[in-house]
């Protein structure tokens, strides 16, 4: 008899500069999937799942059905702005894109660069929970701002869901677009929300200290 582990097929490869994203196998899915961070984001044209999870943060789901190449981004400030005076030298992706405007921009250029069209591009938009006791308004934010950046591009969102109180938990899977969304209502010592009301003080205040959200 086989074992579990010889038949766990392995990891299709990652596209160029995604193979710092952490993957896994998720036996339940018989698929391999790729865990996003805040700041992060994953382009795969393989079968594969993307998997986040999200308080007020947005997620944006992004495929060309035609080529069946998709990506999903994770950002927790609308943009970089005057009120967040940052400044990044350019080469640090990841801190760049935990502003919507940055982690948008890198996404859909990664998918043309892939060969996608804008025109084909099929988005779904996640996440902006109120979840923060001291700046309930994060979420709200990250919601106007995706609307109003996507309406400027001329894409239309196919799909959402946005807004509310709880943190969520979604599934993409990049091939197909299909999408698991899992709203969790049930937050053991309010890990998710802490943790994401650390990080958005940390970037605000200019510290770029590594920081996991999610275990």
């Amino acid at each position: 008899m086989l074992s579990a582990q010889k038949l766990r097929p392995d990891p299709p490869k990652a596209l160029a500069g995604f193979e710092h994203v952490k993957r896994y196998w998720d036996p339940k899915r018989k698929a391999h999937v790729a865990k996003i961070l805040p700041g992060e984001f994953y382009v795969s044209n393989q079968s594969e799942v993307i998997a986040t999870v999200l308080g007020s943060c947005i997620s944006v789901c992004v495929r060309d059905p035609v080529l069946q190449i998709g990506g999903m981004n994770h950002f927790m400030l609308p943009q970089q702005g005057a009120h967040n005076s940052v400044s990044w030298d350019g080469s640090q992706i990841s801190s760049e894109t935990r502003y919507g405007n940055w982690a948008m921009e890198y996404l859909i250029n990664e998918l043309l660069k892939a060969g996608a069209l804008k025109s084909r591009l099929e988005i779904k938009v996640f996440g902006g929970g109120q979840v923060l006791t001291n700046m309930t308004d994060v979420g709200a934010r990250n919601i106007h701002f995706i609307e109003s950046y996507l309406a400027n591009e001329g894409l239309s969102i196919v799909s959402k869901d946005v807004g509310g109180i709880h943190p969520r938990k979604v599934l993409y899977y990049s091939d197909t677009g299909k999408v698991l969304v899992k709203r969790i209502r049930k937050v053991s010592n309010d890990t998710i929300i802490s943790r994401e009301e650390r990080y958005r003080k940390k970037i605000e205040g200019n510290n770029e200290g590594s920081i996991e959200l999610f275990d």
